[in-house]
């Protein structure tokens, strides 16, 4: 057996000493809300008719014995979402698979699922992160009637699966499984599309082109094939035990991504309480998969959303995880994958080339994993070291993952890494923490010492591009985007026109208390500053022209100001009352008021 990485002991060990109270907190809660076998068995009578009221008469039967488990379904399809559409007919087949295997499935509910990239860039995007919280009160609420044995996740995007597994959570002492639907097919290259982008921000090409180029590379039901934080989620949920093995990355409406649908019913059935393998979720989310998470944003260059959403996911499981944690473990892991914008590939060559069963062996073979973990499938992360097909019999079966990449410049060995350390660092400095995303950024670009312009709107950046005033050396401060100002909204319309800036020659970087996801790309971005600059954080205090350092060689990001007379500074304030009207953003109230409470940046100490 593997020695285990003394890093990666290190942290966990100090992980489970900080969360000895909380998690053996949240354990009791779940095993007592448990320990009464199946609940439906103590409805009334009132109350049971009302669940199997609308069911046919062969579940109607089998819900009045209640002895069969009863499976929740949590959707969040809709058919805007190229990656939800193909849950349309998963309901149906649920229920029919699980019929035929002696236990009923009913949808316990359906979750909000927006799009960040149909809101990019619009005022529908201040309710994105605020969504993942919405996601999982509505999950919560979905499984609230007592009437299931396990539950069916399915989720594919952003906000969505960390929602849905928050308030999977809060249910913990249910089995639960996520169920993927899989990438779209290979459109136009990423580079491709982003050189048009490009194009277009220089005015060297017009609308009708750049919608060709988008409509080329988005055209078809799936998830976005780039690596940004939908794909992160699936990386995360197999990763964590979440996932049957292989199945992140399996093509929609396929034979063998209906198969391995059909084959999460069978495991959520036998990890009931009447089942042969009986298994909560809120014991399979423990402190080992947390940390094996974190290791695999690192592997992967994966989003940097998940250091909001993984904090989340780990508070809901009474685990108190810290960005502390992050940065520990980034010296200790190497990249070991290049998917866009890491690098030319889309994530269907990453699964071409080997996938996550090829990435978790060679993690493992290391000591960088925990394989003692409990997973859905029933294994620990050794059954996650193979790849599923059908066989000729059109039976799912697995086998062993070849040991070589196919495709080495998409995908590692632990021999030749693309990095010796994680995609992922954090920052610090007189200006609070940050945290930048290294993978694609050129290593000549991992310091930049250059002077500050500050704006208030990604907006106004485009327009000073546009009036010339950009072309030099700079720092470009985005502030008053955070979770108490409107909602830390994803930054990347800013992503051309940085893009073409850099490319050009200038030494630039962008410096927030916003966002900037999965698809941050060659552009050093120090995003996530915290504290805010509505909580009057040191970003606030920033004016144009103060030299700002962003070193991401050794993790600090300064404004290189007298201390004293920075000190002495009044932070800037910003008119926001117009982001606070209208669509939809006052219902949030209450979450901008905790996030004012807690001044945790989003609830990220």
């Amino acid at each position: 057996m593997t020695t285990l990485h003394p890093v990666v002991a290190e942290v966990t060990e100090r992980l489970r000493e900080r969360s000895r109270e909380t998690r053996a907190a949240y354990l009791r809660r779940i095993d007592a809300a448990g320990s009464a076998g199946t609940h439906r068995e103590r409805l009334s009578c009132g109350n049971l008719a009302h669940g199997f009221a609308a069911c046919g008469p062969d579940d109607k039967a089998a819900l009045r014995e209640g002895h069969a488990p009863n499976l929740g379904i949590l959707t969040s399809y809709n058919d805007m979402l190229s990656a939800h559409q193909p849950y349309e007919r998963y309901p149906e087949l649920i229920r029919e698979i699980a019929r035929k295997a002696g236990v009923t499935a009913q949808v316990a509910g359906g979750v909000p699922a927006m799009c960040d990239g149909v809101t990019q860039g619009r005022a529908g995007m201040e309710l994105s992160l605020f969504s993942r919280d919405l996601i999982a009160m509505a999950t919560a609420v979905s499984l609230s009637h007592d009437m299931f044995d396990g539950a069916l996740y399915l989720g594919i995007c952003d906000k969505i699966v960390p929602g849905l597994l928050i308030g999977a959570l809060s249910f913990g002492h249910l089995p639960g499984i996520f169920v993927p639907s899989g990438p779209m097919p290979s459109g136009i290259t990423n580079e491709q599309k982003s050189k048009v982008r490009q194009a277009y921000a220089e005015g060297k090409v017009g609308r009708t082109e750049l919608l060709e180029a988008e409509a080329a590379a988005y055209h078809a039901p799936g998830t976005c094939t780039f690596y940004g934080t939908a794909n992160s989620n699936q990386m995360l949920m197999e990763i964590m035990g979440l996932h049957l093995p292989g199945s992140s990355f399996v093509a929609p409406d396929t034979p063998l991504r209906d198969a391995l649908t059909a084959e999460a019913v069978h495991r959520v059935a036998k990890l009931s309480v009447q089942g042969s393998s009986h298994l909560p979720l809120g014991h399979i989310i423990d402190e080992h998969a947390i940390i094996n998470g974190v290791i695999g944003l690192h592997a992967t260059g994966g989003s940097t959303n998940h250091l909001l959403h993984l904090v989340a996911i780990a508070r809901a499981a009474g685990i108190q995880l810290r960005w502390d944690d992050f940065d520990a473990l980034s010296s200790a892991v190497p990249l070991l994958a290049r998917v866009y914008p890491n690098g030319y590939a889309d994530v269907n060559q990453f699964h071409e080339a080997g996938g996550m069963a090829f990435l978790i062996d060679q993690l493992l073979s290391a000591g960088l994993l925990h394989g003692d973990v409990r997973t859905v499938f029933g294994t620990g992360m050794d059954g996650y070291t193979q790849v599923p097909s059908l066989d000729a019999a059109g039976e799912l079966a697995w086998h062993p993952v070849a040991k070589e990449s196919g495709n080495r410049g998409v995908l590692r060995s632990m021999a030749e890494p693309f990095r010796a350390d994680g995609g992922l660092r954090m920052l610090a400095g007189n200006l609070g923490r940050a945290v930048i995303k290294v993978s694609s950024v050129p290593d000549d670009r991992l310091v930049i010492e250059a002077p500050a312009i500050v704006f208030h709107d990604q907006d106004d950046v485009r327009k000073a591009f546009e009036r010339g005033e950009l072309n030099r050396d700079f720092i470009a401060v985005v502030r008053f985007q955070g979770p108490q100002a409107i909602g830390m909204p994803e930054l990347h319309k800013l992503t051309p026109t940085l893009g073409v800036l850099q490319d050009r020659g200038h030494r630039i970087a962008l410096l927030t208390d916003g966002r900037m996801s999965g698809a941050s790309g060659r552009v050093p971005a120090a995003i996530h500053v915290t504290p805010e600059a509505s909580a009057h954080g040191s970003i606030a205090k920033i004016r144009d022209g103060d030299m700002i350092r962003l070193d991401a060689v050794h993790g600090t990001v300064d404004v290189l100001v007298e201390a004293g007379e920075f000190a002495a500074r009044i932070p800037a304030t910003a008119d926001l009352s117009g982001h606070h009207s209208g669509m939809g953003r006052e219902l949030f109230a209450l979450f901008r008021q905790a996030a004012v409470e807690a001044d945790l940046g989003a609830g990220v100490l």
